[in-house]
């Protein structure tokens, strides 16, 4: 490891780096009747200390630029002062702005022109990118980071242009914030708090890493100058006439959902060039998927006797609903801002959230008391350090510590007296548990340390030389364990063993480092950025010696285990974008990118420990390799019209090393187990078109189309797993098959009216059917995914009205998601390819206890129905 990292760490020390939380602007300042450039011109961002003169030709560059809208001033003796309002700065992207100043006879107080900015194309965009400032997301019908991130064209449901959950790479204020575990955002960044979100769903620069379809870097809010208050207060319920399929679904409250959440930003009083921002909120969601109390977890149950008129059916519930997919959380955030010198600054930022919620299993539906509550706690604090050397170079080191605790059971102490026997976990054939509960403890915890060192240079006009390095350490531990409550225990719940299947428990703490260097080259008529990033991986795991023998214990070995390999590899990036005309350009983009698989599926059974008696058991692998995508892209950016920009881009994708299983014999006869491979692949391409209208006057929307075909040999890492335990056990596709996150089409339209004192947003979203795989009385009829579920449509509606009085302002406001309360399907059963109807009731008798069509009714295969919440912000 040290032979790699102190050249790379050399290497890195003396090139230039970026930060990627911040803009530049550029551009040109001649003199309007001449066209001569003209030399330190003062070009400033007013309000801030930034700012730049020009050179010997005209060329000025502003670097280290926060995101937001600002008004930029040129000045010059003896040349009136031109000022461009609304001048948007995104992350990493450069904002061109020319002047021509115009001589002047006045020897003080020149004549100010004001010019307001009109929207154009991002011209040094090589990819596919949105950006979202804090002033859209407050017009949209989102409350939820996840909202916005599914309404960019290419996203299903989380899945970027067709790849698999956990292959995104989360970024907070420029660093990664992804849970090692499952590839998962661990923190809660609400709303309010943030000042822009950059969606990319192509391919991107080599400063990202550890992400194969993806990246959402999420830019938080800086303090303010001024004091101001900010409070959101909420309530609203599920308004719907869908009974069934949801129980309980038109008892309406007014506070079934609820939300309180206040941010505060300004300066601090006793220190000068500070500021600060925090904010808080508390969130209740009782859910639409309810339960009935009709039986308790300890309620017995005795139908073995073929006459069901000496059944014995205890039932001790109160009748009462209970909800089985509620959620609550509270979070809180803060950041610090501190102004050493002109040049040197530093931020503070600190995060806390904890969050419970059920997932709705309807086997209990009747015996909700039964399913487990899971609970989740996360922290996050972390400083940045930004250091200006020039006006033409900055560099940034910041640190960070996260820790996300997830924990799930029905009871916190294992020894409880409230558990009860496992026998009395019954259900007849297509009917629901008449008691018993779940009997499983599962807890874990990923805490990670992370450093990154970024800086960035403009040597010249045309070149913006990049490059840096990160490193994290991530400790994960993992405990689960069933309980087991008979005679042998004394009727009394207790853990199994550990040398159990039932009882597993782990530690590791893996190492991640990366480099990358980058060139961007802005010719005048072509814009190219070349970039090549280093990873290297260790695993801090054993694999087993023997295969066949993975513990050990059939040839009594010593030391049955080996360490882990370290993993490394280069992933070259290019973009190109070529403007065609002021108004076009063409943007083409390569990229090879590699992501170290989930962290579950590289530890996953660490005790290498095989249930005898067929196919039970899945082995982790920490040898498991980089997953690797190749991406090829090519798309046109044109106006089109004032203020409207037509996007479309066409891409493949190239997946492989994917994770899946492989199955394999122990020396035992009969005994197998699964163990997580790099053996799954697929491809992806498709065409996305966007038309943009930018926010000129009252009206502003946009249309988001995808096209897309996503195929691979498998969509769940345990599908060969599955596949050997079915009865009969089934063959694995060894050809590509539809992935069942494969949406052919995908249509998003969003449109904002805008006037002094109201605002109303909508947001449309079609998708077409997902796949799926026929079946009847649980044997195939078709290929895996060939057949397609129903198409989704729902409407999202935002209104607000505010009144300002005095220094105060209100707004008060209406949110619906599912507008016209359409029954979307989520799943289907698989006779019949619909959600409300199954084939099963033609060979299946009627059920004595529920009716079979209770048993059918299944709440859980929609999206949620109609959602009404009415607020109130206050902001001062």
């Amino acid at each position: 490891m040290k032979r790699i990292l102190i050249p790379l760490l050399l290497l890195v020390m003396t090139e230039f780096l970026v930060a990627g939380v911040t803009g530049k602007i550029r551009g040109r300042v001649v003199d309007a009747q001449t066209g001569e450039p003209l030399p330190w011109v003062n070009v400033m961002l007013e309000g801030t200390s930034l700012g730049a003169a020009t050179d010997a030709n005209g060329v000025y560059v502003i670097l280290n630029v926060p995101p937001g809208e600002y008004t930029l001033v040129a000045s010059m003796m003896g040349y009136k002062k031109i000022r461009i309002e609304n001048l948007r700065v995104k992350t990493d992207f450069t904002t061109v702005q020319n002047f021509r100043l115009e001589k002047t006879v006045l020897e003080f107080g020149e004549e100010v022109v004001v010019i307001g900015r009109k929207p154009e194309i991002q011209k040094d965009r090589t990819s596919t990118m949105v950006v979202v400032s804090a002033d859209e997301l407050r017009k949209l019908p989102v409350k939820e980071l996840s909202e916005v991130v599914n309404l960019q064209a290419g996203v299903v449901n989380g899945h970027f242009r067709g790849g698999r959950t956990g292959e995104v790479a989360y970024l907070v204020n420029g660093i990664s914030v992804n849970d090692p575990y499952n590839k998962e955002m661990a923190l809660e960044i609400e709303k309010n708090a943030i000042q822009e979100i950059k969606v990319i769903s192509g391919t991107f620069s080599a400063e990202y890493g550890q992400a194969l379809s993806g990246v959402v870097n999420i830019v938080t809010k800086r303090g303010l100058e001024n004091f101001r208050v900010h409070a959101d207060l909420y309530s609203g319920d599920y308004v719907s006439n869908q009974d069934p399929p949801f129980t309980n679904i038109k008892n309406l409250s007014p506070f079934q959902i609820r939300n309180v959440e206040l941010d505060v930003t300004g300066p601090i009083a006793f220190l000068k060039n500070s500021s600060f921002f925090v904010s808080a909120r508390n969130y209740f969601n009782e859910g639409y998927l309810y339960g009935v109390e009709e039986f308790l977890p300890g309620d017995s149950s005795n139908f073995d006797d073929p006459n069901p008129d000496n059944w014995y059916i205890e039932r001790s519930g109160s009748g009462k609903y209970i909800p089985m997919n509620y959620s609550w959380r509270n979070s809180f955030q803060g950041s610090f801002y501190f102004k050493i010198t002109p040049r040197l600054s530093l931020d503070i930022d600190g995060n806390y959230g904890e969050r419970r919620w059920k997932e709705y299993n309807h086997l209990f539906k009747y015996n909700p008391r039964g399913i487990p509550t899971k609970y989740q706690s996360n922290y996050q604090i972390g400083f940045t350090l930004t250091h200006s050397p020039s006006a033409k170079m900055f560099y940034t080191l910041r640190g960070t510590n996260y820790y996300t605790r997830y924990k799930s059971y029905v009871y916190s102490d294992p020894n409880s007296d409230k558990y009860v026997s496992p026998r009395l976990l019954r259900r007849l054939g297509y009917g629901f548990y008449t008691g018993g509960m779940d009997m499983s403890h599962f807890y874990r915890s990923s805490k990670i340390s992370a450093f990154k060192f970024n800086l960035v240079s403009q040597p010249n006009t045309r070149n913006e030389v990049k490059c840096g390095f990160e490193m994290r350490r991530s400790n994960l531990w993992l405990e689960e364990f069933s309980l087991r409550l008979d005679r042998t225990t004394g009727w009394k719940p207790e853990k199994y063993p550990p040398e159990s299947v039932y009882n597993n428990k782990y530690r590791h703490i893996p190492l991640e480092f990366g480099a990358w260097i980058e060139d961007k080259i802005e010719l005048e008529r072509l814009i190219l950025s070349v970039g090549v990033r280093f990873d290297y991986f260790e695993p801090d795991g054993l694999v087993p010696k023997d295969l066949r023998d993975p513990d050990g214990s059939y040839k009594g070995e010593e030391n049955p285990f080996r360490k882990a390999s370290p993993k490394k590899q280069l992933s070259p990036r290019l973009g190109i974008s070529y403007p065609i005309t002021d108004k076009g350009a063409i943007h083409i983009s390569y990229g090879h990118f590699f992501q170290i698989p989930r962290f579950e599926y590289l530890y996953y059974n660490s005790e290498f420990e095989v249930q005898g008696g067929g196919l039970n058991t899945i082995m982790g692998n920490a040898d498991l390799k980089p997953e690797k995508t190749v991406i090829y892209q090519l798309g046109l950016q044109q106006m089109i019209g004032n203020g409207l920009i037509l996007d479309v881009t066409g891409y493949y994708k190239d997946i492989r090393n994917l994770v899946g299983t492989q199955i394999y014999e122990l020396y035992v006869l009969g005994d197998m187990y699964a163990r997580y491979e790099n053996r799954d692949y697929g491809n992806v391409r498709g065409i996305a078109v966007t038309l943009t209208r930018k926010a000129i006057g009252w009206f502003s929307g946009s249309i988001d189309y995808t096209y897309q075909i996503a195929e691979g040999n498998a969509s769940d890492p345990r599908a060969t797993f599955y596949d050997r335990q079915s009865d009969p056990p089934r063959e694995s596709e060894i050809q590509v098959v539809p992935l069942d996150w494969d949406q052919t089409h995908t249509l998003n339209v969003s449109v904002v009216f805008t006037q002094p004192s109201w605002v109303i947003g909508l947001v449309g979203k079609y998708g077409s059917g997902l796949p799926y795989t026929p079946e009847y009385q649980n044997q195939r009829t078709a290929f895996e995914n060939s057949e397609r579920k129903p198409s989704t449509f729902s409407v999202d509606l935002n209104a607000a009205y505010r009144i300002k009085l005095g220094k105060i302002e209100f707004q008060l406001y209406s949110q619906v998601k599912n507008l016209f309360d359409r029954a979307n399907a989520l799943q289907v059963f698989p006779d019949t390819g619909r959600p409300d109807y199954s084939l099963i009731p033609t060979y299946v008798p009627e059920q004595p206890i529920h009716s079979l069509r209770d048993f059918l009714t299944r709440p859980d295969y929609y999206y949620p129905p109609r959602e009404v919440i009415i607020g109130l912000e206050v902001m001062l």
